[in-house]
């Protein structure tokens, strides 16, 4: 055991003894420390009030100055000094004597504490509790991070959060702005009465996405389970069975690799509207995430990473063909086969992976090389090749296209959305090439759902799907370079740990 350890507990055993314990029960605050701050800013320098408060939170700092001591005391909303003086403390508990040392040697940084007593601004300007009683309400045994420098170190910040939102408000910030931001996409689409239902996180197959999902097992039931790895065949099944606006806000599992912009857990809402198609989606986009970029920020235009992203609509609109022939010269719709296609993307030193077997998948390749990173501001990418889009429908006018849409800004997909296929035997057929696709090696391929294909098969109406990343989206809104930076608890490989 630490000495310094060692030393908080005999305080908390000294408070014991005062009849004061050490981790209380409860504690009634009258006031926010901001609301007071507010509440009182007209109070001059000098100057008091008799208003009597109460305010709980946690000691950051102490100065001890004879018969004066100076406590800054945080609640969730922000500091507020303490102002302690002897007189003033012994006057209040004639009985105790020693009343001002034990509140000033007892206490340490760290420590949760409640105090009742007046308002007054100090000759420096200071807004202050004058105190006339205090109690503890948790001793802290372990002392926080130094508050000049917090925590250094990015790993033990995602691995100690609490810590990490002790000592950094734009941590705290960050979450809140996440919380804000997940609250006003809620109500939006609830007042455009779209109904928000639950669908299963354990599955006993993964659909509804290209990824590699997570295995369990049902032990009662005795069944291998998955997953979700999304949650779109399930609410188009809502969709089938009448309802006709329908979206989940929720966590979705991939097995796959840790970045700054992919954690393997991680937040999406999904949202479909029957007799939509996927330009419907694109205004349903454009207002959903303006509306709560205004209502989190206070405007659509942001900073982010030293760039300035204007999220107002509307936004920039293009073909994917057209993004990737402005980016590398190359027109993908002139050529006829996958080996001219590569030869081509070889001239122009672009990477021809052998697992993209297609002049699409190529297509797709050239883009996420060349073009991708580069749409800072937001940009709608349309029209993707069939191969790579198993779920969306047949392009209207572009043979070997489907009707999808992908939102990038500041150079990630934040959003991706389809007109939505609704013919069951072309589904089917299309599954079963993603089946193909497993059985020769690829472990994100799809597989063939029969339920969802009965579902279809019942008929559902014409229906436009968007899925949207929360965690980027927060990214973009808090300036958060990476992804663990808004996840409150990322998963990290466990600290190796020494024999005891």
């Amino acid at each position: 055991m630490s000495d310094l350890r060692e030393t908080r507990l005999e305080k908390a055993r000294a408070l014991e003894a005062l009849g004061q314990a050490p981790y209380a029960l409860n504690f009634a605050p009258s006031h926010r420390t901001a609301a007071l701050q507010q509440a009182h800013a007209d109070l001059p320098n000098g100057q008091e009030r008799p208003e009597q408060v109460a305010v709980a939170g946690r000691v950051m700092t102490r100065r001890v100055m004879g018969r004066l001591a100076f406590f800054t005391l945080t609640d969730e909303t922000g500091p507020i000094q303490l102002f302690i003086e002897r007189a003033a403390l012994e006057a209040a508990h004639p009985d105790n004597p020693e009343v001002f040392q034990q509140l000033t040697t007892l206490t340490d940084a760290g420590d949760w504490i409640g105090v009742h007593g007046t308002l007054k601004r100090t000759d420096r300007g200071e807004l202050s509790v004058r105190v006339h009683d205090w109690c503890m309400l948790a001793k802290a045994l372990q002392p926080l991070p130094d508050k000049w420098h917090g925590l250094a170190d990015v790993e033990t910040r995602y691995r100690q959060r609490h810590l990490d939102l002790i000592v950094s408000p734009h941590t705290r910030e960050t979450f809140r702005r996440r919380a804000r931001l997940v609250s006003a996409m809620r109500r939006w689409l609830d007042e455009r009465d779209f109904l928000e239902i639950e669908t299963p996180v354990l599955q006993t197959q993964a659909g509804g996405a290209d990824a590699r999902p997570f295995e369990t097992h049902h032990n009662a039931l005795d069944l291998p389970l998955t997953l979700r790895i999304a949650t779109e065949l399930h609410l188009k099944r809502l969709v089938v069975g009448g309802f006709e606006r329908v979206y989940e806000l929720g966590r979705i599992f991939r097995n796959e690799g840790v970045s700054t912009r992919h954690n393997p857990e991680f937040t999406s809402v999904e949202i479909y509207q029957a007799y939509a198609d996927y330009h419907d989606m694109i205004e349903l986009t454009e207002q959903l995430i303006a509306t709560a970029t205004r209502e989190v920020c206070g405007g659509t235009v942001i900073p982010y990473q030293g760039t300035t992203i204007d999220l107002t609509p509307p936004w920039t609109r293009a073909t994917m063909h057209e993004l990737v022939q402005r980016a590398t010269s190359l027109d993908f719709n002139a050529f006829t086969s996958r080996d001219q296609a590569a030869t081509a993307m070889r001239a122009a030193d672009l990477e021809v992976p052998e697992a993209a077997d297609s002049v699409g998948r190529l297509l797709v390749e050239a883009f996420e090389q060349r073009v991708e990173t580069f749409l800072i501001q937001p940009t709608v990418v349309l029209d993707y090749p069939v191969e790579n889009s198993p779920l969306a429908r047949a392009h209207r006018s572009k043979p070997g296209l489907v009707e999808r849409f992908e939102l990038f800004i500041a150079g990630r997909e934040t959003a991706n959305a389809f007109s939505e296929l609704i013919d069951p035997v072309d589904q089917r057929r299309r599954l079963e090439q993603q089946q193909e696709r497993r059985r020769a090696g690829d472990p994100e391929a799809q597989t063939v759902d029969e339920d969802f294909l009965a579902a279809l098969e019942v008929g559902m109406p014409p229906t436009g799907g968007l899925g949207i990343g929360i965690d980027r989206l927060v990214m973009l809104l808090t300036d958060s370079p990476s992804i663990r930076d808004v996840i409150a608890f990322p998963l990290l490989r466990p600290e190796p740990r020494g024999e005891g």
